[in-house]
């Protein structure tokens, strides 16, 4: 096979171009202009802002329905309610600020402490592969609650992005949230009864 026709000699539209012919694609577009737009769009904020977090601090006797899973004097470890993957989990302080370095360097270590309690608690629970952590911090960065920084546990395998998201857009969640509750509840029974 010869090496494909150069896409930016016959442009579309022009005779001679093939409709079907591979373009080069550019792996960056220098734009340092919009910068100075950027950093001048407000911080808006939206109803939707309200920290669902707050509440399910507030409400320590929801937790089974919320999917709580451990709730100290500092935090909670729940399941994600929309998950990128099966046992996706969430942690937060109760006490919601926007930035992480908004909490003072006990607080951080508080938030981190329940980071590690999940990580336990999934590989105990789910066996994975691997494990995601995470915090996206701001709207930009893809927060969905911007105004109560928490930190993602996604449980990872190999092959477990397949075929329905690359193709339909779509991901495949194999559990309920009450089944998979309920693996993390006993795991988290386990651990406490072990110290």
């Amino acid at each position: 096979m010869g090496t494909p026709p150069d896409a930016s000699r016959n442009p579309p539209g022009r005779a001679g171009a093939s409709e079907n012919a591979p373009r080069a694609k550019p792996t960056a577009l220098w734009a340092p202009w919009r910068l100075s737009y950027l950093e001048s769009l407000p911080e808006t904020e939206s109803p939707s802002d309200a920290p669902f977090l707050a509440d399910y601090w507030a409400h320590p006797e929801r937790d089974a329905e919320r999917g709580v899973i451990v709730r100290t004097d500092r935090g909670m470890i729940m399941l994600n309610k929309y998950p990128y993957a099966n046992g996706h989990l969430l942690v937060a302080l109760g006490e919601g600020r926007p930035r992480l370095l908004d909490y003072d360097a006990d607080q951080r270590a508080a938030l981190w402490s329940l980071v590690e309690l999940a990580m336990d608690l999934m590989e105990r629970t789910l066996e994975p592969q691997g494990v995601n952590v995470g915090v996206n911090q701001g709207r930009a960065a893809g927060a969905g609650v911007p105004n109560h920084l928490h930190v993602h546990l996604v449980p990872r395998w190999g092959g477990d992005v397949n075929f329905m998201s690359a193709v339909g857009g779509v991901r495949v969640i194999g559990a309920a949230l009450e089944q998979m509750a309920e693996r993390y509840a006993t795991a988290w029974r386990e651990h406490s009864a072990n110290g």
